[in-house]
């Protein structure tokens, strides 16, 4: 069985709504999945699973959340490498640029995008929500 860990950030409760799904597509594929605030999540921890979904919204002019979750990821990377990883999170407005620059971020430190990043406009709709769901189970 795989162990999943869904990492995210979440401000207003979209991004969290969207690992929720994240984590259910990967129970539903057979993974043990766990639900992880980025203050809780460090580099020593990366080494514990086999895959992990990172979520964080798109702030400010595009970016990732400064405060916690950018650190958080900046600390982890050097241990990524080679790792399955997986990211998403929600925008309000903007074209994606965030996850854009996080993707070659992620790619930069020799994680490996183990499936296409999901994005939704605000809250996940139903079709967000599948997407999340994919995601998880492409993970696991």
């Amino acid at each position: 069985m795989s162990k999943i860990a869904v990492v995210y950030w979440s401000g207003t409760g979209n991004t969290e709504a969207m690992a929720g799904a994240v984590a259910a597509g990967a129970r539903a594929a057979g993974a043990e999945a766990e639900l992880i605030a980025a203050s809780d999540f460090d580099a020593g921890r990366v080494a514990n699973y086999d895959a992990i979904a990172f979520g964080c919204p798109a702030m400010g002019s595009e970016q990732l959340e400064e405060y916690e979750f950018e650190p958080m990821f900046d600390a982890c990377k050097s241990a990524l490498r080679g790792k399955r990883i997986a990211l998403f999170g929600s925008y309000g407005w903007g074209d994606g640029e965030w996850m854009r620059s996080w993707e070659a971020a992620a790619r930069g430190c020799g994680a490996e995008l183990a499936c296409a990043s999901v994005m939704c406009c605000e809250a996940p709709d139903e079709e967000g929500a599948a997407n999340c769901e994919a995601l998880g189970r492409a993970l696991a």
